[in-house]
């Protein structure tokens, strides 16, 4: 097995396990910022699949985004039956919800991918990488990916990539 075979195992037990490192990083990581930059990936096996590359021009930023329910506030005003749902379905997961709060703090960089570090009981954390385009292209063409459901996320979210979602045989 090659060295990022051994990174991406260590990254997984410790996951599944809870050891007491995994834990204090996650508490840490609550009572911090929603959006923070990072030196370096958390996994970096996974970053790497997904183009990550310790090179001028990209960047690593940690976000934490709530989980639960979604519970719809209660509509004041009288009675709106159209409002009256108790919980709200975003259509969008964790993830893309995450890249875009990313992409809102570093207006100047587009979102390259994303991908799950932890969670506990109140947040999910994701580390999304972060490119310049100018850096890479010159130009800034890529403006928006993740609010243009360009990334993988979004697709996935919104039914273009995944199994059994008969997009597949649509395109043949």
């Amino acid at each position: 097995m090659g060295m990022y075979k051994y990174i991406s195992e260590a990254f997984q037990k410790e996951y599944k396990e809870r050891t007491p490192e995994y834990r204090k990083r996650v508490t840490t990581w609550r009572r911090g910022p929603t959006v923070v930059k990072v030196e370096k990936p958390m996994n970096l096996a996974r970053a790497r699949s997904l183009g990550y590359k310790a090179k001028p021009g990209i960047i690593v930023v940690r976000v934490k985004t709530g989980r639960g329910q979604r519970k719809r506030p209660h509509p004041w005003g009288g009675r709106k039956p159209a409002k009256n749902a108790a919980y709200r379905v975003p259509g969008k997961s964790y993830r893309s919800i995450a890249e875009e709060k990313a992409s809102r703090k570093y207006r100047n960089l587009d979102v390259l991918n994303s991908y799950f570090v932890g969670r506990d009981g109140q947040y999910q954390f994701f580390e999304v990488l972060m490119f310049d385009a100018e850096v890479y292209y010159g130009a800034d063409r890529h403006a928006g990916r993740a609010f243009r459901g360009l990334t993988a996320a979004s697709k996935k979210s919104r039914g273009l990539r995944g199994k059994g979602n008969g997009y597949e045989q649509a395109m043949i």
